[in-house]
């Protein structure tokens, strides 16, 4: 037999006070001398007390309100962002959470912070925001937070604003598993890498692009680095620096994509390389990239979970805005890495 969930009336005569006095120590609410709230919080351990979310929503008599600020664009992973956050919108509405998807011009520093900036606590609880780490965004969140928001950001940090938690993948470590898997797949040979970024305004795209290189100085000297041009995660500007750099270079024997526009990039390669001459690694798995793969035009593919993002960020958007808790080994995005040979 399952075993009943402890309601608020149990934590109140167990610590013989009111429910009043128990919602007022939960909620942090004044009022109650600190004797009180100590004894109260000993009985909501002892009896592993978790508050019902859903019923709380209910009695409160509104929604939780969340929202999604994704770039626009053609960039396909943010598209299957997109898609997440309107799905999961979907399932928990009927649980009064209220989520919105907003579009944002992925490198427009001053048209993001606008955004923040137009944000009313009074219409909204929790944000999530993917922006690029310029000091007008890092401004505007610590302005939102100060307006009381939550405020998460995702796939891309920006550790010195006020954000209060990070979903992503440790993109430096993403960067070095790159570099490692350059420096393998090319078995001892020697030439030239090139790194094509989205943008470097973007910190995920900075940190990969750091991580790599910290990787190939050390332990691949034999590879050298040429600097790294922006696609701006387009497909038709990454193909187009791709046979600039390939035609430029004929001593290329690696390329690190390090943001999006890999049809661009795949398209390039198909038209000046044989497959497996040069040594291609990019991230996140789309259906072109899956064909690249298989073609052979990729060597390896590094991903993070769009599905598990989406997810996690509403989890800990919901646990800062109603005092839950934070699981930090659920809320850990893994970095997966993908062969043609281990395709999902």
């Amino acid at each position: 037999m399952s075993k009943l969930r402890t309601k608020i009336h149990d934590v109140a005569q167990a610590a013989g006070v009111s429910v009043a006095t128990v919602d007022r120590v939960l909620n942090k609410r004044p009022g109650v001398r600190q004797q009180t709230v100590a004894k109260v919080e000993t009985v909501l351990r002892q009896l592993n007390y978790k508050p019902d979310v859903h019923a709380a929503r209910l009695s409160r008599g509104r929604d939780l309100r969340l929202v999604f600020l994704l770039p626009r664009g053609h960039n396909t992973f943010m598209s299957l962002l997109a898609d997440e956050v309107r799905s999961t919108a979907e399932r928990l509405a009927f649980e009064r959470c209220l989520i919105e998807l907003r579009h944002v011009e992925a490198f427009d520093g001053p048209a993001v912070a606008g955004t923040l900036n137009a944000l009313d606590a009074a219409d909204w609880d929790g944000v999530a925001v993917v922006a690029p780490d310029a000091p007008g965004v890092r401004e505007a969140i610590d302005a939102c937070v100060a307006r009381g928001l939550r405020l998460v950001t995702l796939v891309s940090d920006l550790p010195s604003s006020a954000r209060q938690h990070f979903v992503g993948v440790d993109n430096i470590a993403a960067g070095r598993v790159a570099g490692r898997l350059l420096g393998r797949f090319n078995a001892g040979r020697s030439g030239r890498i090139a790194l094509i970024a989205g943008s470097m305004t973007l910190r995920d795209h900075m940190e990969r692009h750091l991580g790599c290189e910290q990787v190939l100085r050390a332990e691949f000297p034999g590879l050298l680095s040429l600097p790294v041009v922006e696609g701006r995660d387009e497909a038709e500007t990454t193909a187009e620096v791709a046979r600039r750099l390939l035609a430029a270079h004929p001593d290329i024997v690696g390329l690190y994509n390090i943001g999006a526009g890999n049809r661009g990039l795949i398209e390039a390669l198909r038209e000046l390389r044989r497959p497996g001459e040069v040594v291609s690694v990019a991230h996140e798995l789309t259906p072109h990239v899956r064909q690249a793969l298989l073609d052979g035009v990729y060597d390896a593919i590094i991903c993070q979970d769009p599905a598990h993002e989406v997810r996690s960020a509403v989890r800990v958007l919901q646990a800062l805005c109603e005092g839950g808790e934070i699981v930090r080994t659920q809320e850990r995005i893994r970095i997966e890495v993908f062969l043609k040979d281990n395709l999902p």
